[in-house]
């Protein structure tokens, strides 16, 4: 067995609490089937919240020399944080950490904040590569930052002297609709030329045809993507296909809506009906803010949305699959389980990243 970097040992914040215990059970469980005995520990803390919104993190126990992942969920839907809050919150438990003396230190966040703002059309900051300067800013002791199908692989150029980790969740959601879709009917759909590298992956994977919705914006007319679009097309035959579009993310569902709409509606320059059977949507990250819930709800009970698959790297409440019936949860906590034991063991993680 290869060598590891010392004692694993997890530490949660608050948002990241539910998916760092489900980690650290399937830590656990791979530890003992490989007949590993080294221990695995969760470490006890408390993360407390001024009554100014700032943060500070306890450790009860000694980490000295060890080897610690930090989890951090900073879309958790379900405790009354921001984005902002939780990233906040990442960074002073790191400090923490640091001041505890472990060996070394991995931020493992799921979604990378503000990875949209990745570049800078305009008068605008390129903030990606200020959260990445800010956590590479923190201690020489983070040399890796975990995250999920972040949304341009660019960003790992912003950091100097940390590598960082992107995962895909594309196995997961591949295996899902391999158990839950006729193939010979399946079509594969980018929302838009941004994300057709991401859908083709998925379509050579199914061996199924792609497709892709094409929009013409005008950015100067609206103050979201949305907004700006001014035309939008389909290209390929969808017609009587069960079509899964896919995204890296999802955030209000609007463009996952008026897409469905477009090719449930979908007539050829002859006027003939070319509509798809059903539309899906499947994504890594369900950010699933402001009216998107309600906006699935709709959908799905008007017949517009078949189900969207979605990971667990964003926490919604355990009962949240109950309650919205076109939800598909699929887990990606063995996943993340077996990339930190990896990490921890200075074994490869090429497998894992396809």
């Amino acid at each position: 067995m290869a060598e590891s970097r010392g004692k694993l040992n997890i530490f949660a914040c608050d948002s990241g609490e539910p998916l760092a215990k489900k980690v650290y059970k399937k830590l656990v469980e791979k530890a003992k089937k490989a007949g590993d005995d080294q221990e695995i520990n969760y470490i006890s803390s408390r993360e407390t919240q001024f009554a100014n919104s700032e943060f500070k993190h306890t450790i009860d126990e000694s980490i000295r020399g060890s080897d610690v992942y930090i989890i951090q969920d900073v879309e958790n839907s379900v405790l009354p944080y921001s984005v902002n809050d939780n990233y906040v919150a990442l960074k002073t438990a790191i400090k923490s950490v640091k001041r505890s003396q472990p060996r070394y230190i991995t931020p493992v966040i799921p979604v990378f904040p503000y990875a949209r703002q990745d570049k800078s059309p305009g008068r605008e900051g390129i903030n990606a590569k200020m959260i990445a300067k800010s956590i590479e800013g923190i201690t020489r002791k983070v040399e890796t930052v975990v995250t999920l199908d972040i949304h341009n692989e660019a960003i790992a150029g912003f950091f100097d002297e940390v590598n960082l980790e992107n995962l895909h969740a594309s196995k997961q959601i591949t295996e899902f609709i391999k158990d839950n879709y006729d193939l010979s009917n399946l079509l594969i759909s980018s929302t838009d030329v941004g994300g057709i590298e991401r859908a083709d992956h998925y379509a050579r994977v199914l061996g199924v045809p792609l497709g892709m919705v094409h929009k013409k914006r005008d950015y100067s007319k609206a103050n979201s993507d949305i907004e700006s679009v001014e035309e939008t097309t389909f290209l390929g035959d969808c017609k009587g296909k069960d079509v899964v579009f896919i995204d890296d993310m999802i955030d209000t569902g609007g463009t996952i809506i008026n897409d469905a709409n477009l090719l449930l509606n979908l007539k050829d320059t002859y006027g003939n009906d070319v509509s798809a059977k059903s539309v899906s949507a499947a994504c890594s990250l369900p950010l699933f803010n402001g009216p998107c819930v309600e906006r699935f709800d709709k959908a799905y009970e008007e017949g517009i949305l078949r189900c969207v698959i979605r990971t667990d790297a964003v926490y919604h409440g355990d009962d949240f699959s109950e309650k919205h019936s076109w939800d598909r949860k699929v887990s990606i906590v063995s996943y993340l389980a077996k990339v930190i034991y990896n990490l921890n063991h200075n074994l490869s993680l090429s497998a894992l990243l396809k």
